[in-house]
């Protein structure tokens, strides 16, 4: 099952659909988008995508929302992906290296801090760097932004949503058979909705005004004809 779920300008968590298939499938996640914004869902306004490294994800959202996409790759993610290249005895230091770029208050350390950590990294592990390097940009675009805090924490990773699974699972594990693929859904449904009955408003979700503003102008940035 491929699920979107949103934060909207108060800082609310909302379920707003899911489809079946793989998240690596760009035109099933297409199929998704293009739902939810025919059911209602604004894609004229700049929007945030946390996603993890899938491509599809990333192309799906720019395929809908054109423009006004902005997508954070979850540091969570590009930390274990980095982390898989080398061996054991260097993960703590891709760790500490990774965790203090993304710590960073300005955009320019940030970015300083990780390219350093791709140049000691090739002496480790090519692959480890070229791991590192590809989508580096996306991964401190909370920090870009000028997000700080709560609000940073939260949209830097995928940690919520993933957190909204286990909860899912915790009501699918109790289903012994399957009977067929729409039984499959409902009981995800389910979860979800049990899941939903949970949620609270963001930690930081009084500073959604300036998350809001900020991609305004990021968006305003990306359509400039001299950018």
């Amino acid at each position: 099952m491929v699920v979107a779920w949103g934060v909207s300008d108060d800082g609310s968590k909302h379920v707003l659909g899911l489809v079946r298939g793989e998240t690596e499938n760009a035109e099933i996640v297409t199929s998704l988008l293009t739902n939810l914004r025919d059911r209602g869902l604004d894609t004229t306004q700049p929007t945030l995508f946390c996603l993890d490294g899938s491509k599809a994800l990333a192309a799906a959202a720019k395929n809908v929302f054109g423009d006004n996409a902005v997508i954070q790759r979850c540091q969570v993610h590009k930390i274990r992906n980095v982390e898989s290249h080398v061996a054991a005895k260097h993960q703590p230091d891709v760790r500490r290296r990774m965790n203090e770029a993304y710590a960073q208050v300005h955009y320019a350390d940030a970015k300083r801090l990780l390219l350093a950590t791709v140049i000691w990294l090739k002496t480790i592990n090519p692959d480890a760097a070229a791991s590192l390097k590809e989508g580096l940009e996306e991964t401190i675009v909370v920090i870009r932004l000028g997000l700080e805090g709560e609000l940073k924490r939260f949209f830097a990773t995928t940690n919520a949503i993933e957190s909204m699974f286990g909860r899912v699972r915790e009501v699918t594990r109790r289903v012994k058979r399957y009977r067929d693929g729409d039984m499959r859904h409902r009981w995800c449904v389910t979860g979800l909705l049990r899941a939903e009955l949970g949620f609270r408003r963001i930690r930081g979700f009084k500073d959604m005004p300036k998350l809001i503003e900020a991609l305004k102008a990021e968006c305003l940035d990306k359509q400039s004809p001299n950018r």
